[in-house]
């Protein structure tokens, strides 16, 4: 549950997510001034932030799945 995706061709960096969410999961990248997940664990899954952005550059899931980052994929022993 939670933020699945951010559209970073829609978002125009207009901070209305990041205002709007009670979870303060969102935050404004510097370099891109676009729209980027902070800290997902915490995401509630409350669509705010999704039903208000003006770009629906959002999109929020509403169940549950395991996410595994790239990083800690484990890899089969090569001898």
């Amino acid at each position: 549950m939670g933020i699945a995706k951010i559209d970073y061709i829609l978002c125009t960096g207009c901070r209305i997510c990041v205002d709007r969410c009670p979870m303060d999961v969102l935050r404004i990248d510097s370099e891109t001034g676009k729209a980027f997940v902070k800290y997902l664990r915490d995401c509630q899954g409350c669509f705010l932030c999704e039903r208000e952005c003006p770009e629906s550059a959002i999109t929020v899931m509403p169940f549950f799945e395991k996410r595994i980052p790239p990083a800690w994929t484990i890899l089969p022993d090569v001898k």
